[in-house]
């Protein structure tokens, strides 16, 4: 099962912009489902830095909302994808003022 840019997630989504929220719940509980039968045994936490909190969502975005200072790892991918397309308007000038922190990945990335 592949969990980002999940085909059935993104209908369920096309499903609620059109105003159709039951099928939209439908679509959604049904990736929701397969998601629960996929991933009950297996790790399902695309982070690949060293975390206590790695594949435990919901502590791990409680503790992000607690601090507000940055995102979960896991939605970084999400966020600069937006971030990028607003970068285009100035060329992405932006990448010359911007030095990413040096980060402790998990053993099996570094």
């Amino acid at each position: 099962m592949i969990i980002e840019g999940n085909e059935k997630e993104k209908a369920a989504m096309a499903e609620f912009h059109k105003g159709n929220r039951p099928e939209g719940l439908r679509l959604q509980e049904e990736f929701a489902s397969e998601f629960r039968t996929e991933y009950a045994e297996k790790d399902h936490c695309p982070c690949k830095k060293a975390c206590r909190y790695h594949g435990n969502c919901k502590e791990c975005v409680a503790i992000h909302r607690a601090h507000q200072e940055h995102v979960p790892n896991c939605m970084r991918p999400i966020i600069n994808a937006k971030i990028k397309i607003l970068s285009e308007l100035t060329e992405h000038t932006i990448a010359n003022e911007i030095e990413a922190p040096h980060e402790v990945l998990r053993k099996e990335f570094q």
